[in-house]
């Protein structure tokens, strides 16, 4: 069942997160802080000391946070490397775990012993 068939029949999802799209963090990046700084991923780059490519990449989501970004992206915006990672992990489970699906049905859960 579709996530529109589900909330034609009443079954609310869980939760928002279920029925939107999984946000890339190179999308947040991008909109929530270079744009409102009106910086460049080329000055950003520069700024870290990393390859201009390597945020390039990153805002047009083609690339993931690496802990090495996340440490210099949190320094820089006065962040936690957390919140960069944690965004990455989050994005990764929500793309991997559709493509997955089938085999992860297969699974059988661990049965606590008694």
């Amino acid at each position: 069942m579709t996530e529109a068939t589900a909330q034609l029949k009443g079954d609310a999802p869980k939760a928002l997160s279920d029925i939107l799209p999984p946000i890339h963090p190179g999308e947040i990046l991008r909109e929530e802080y270079l744009a409102p700084l009106d910086l460049t991923p080329y000055a950003l780059a520069k700024r870290l000391g990393v390859p201009r490519t390597r945020i390039e990449r990153l805002v047009a989501e083609r690339v993931g946070v690496s802990p090495d970004t996340a440490l210099r992206l949190a320094k820089f915006f006065k962040t936690a490397p957390e919140f960069w990672l944690n965004m990455q992990a989050s994005y990764d489970l929500k793309v991997q775990a559709p493509a997955i699906a089938a085999e992860l049905a297969n699974i059988t859960e661990l049965e606590a012993a008694e």
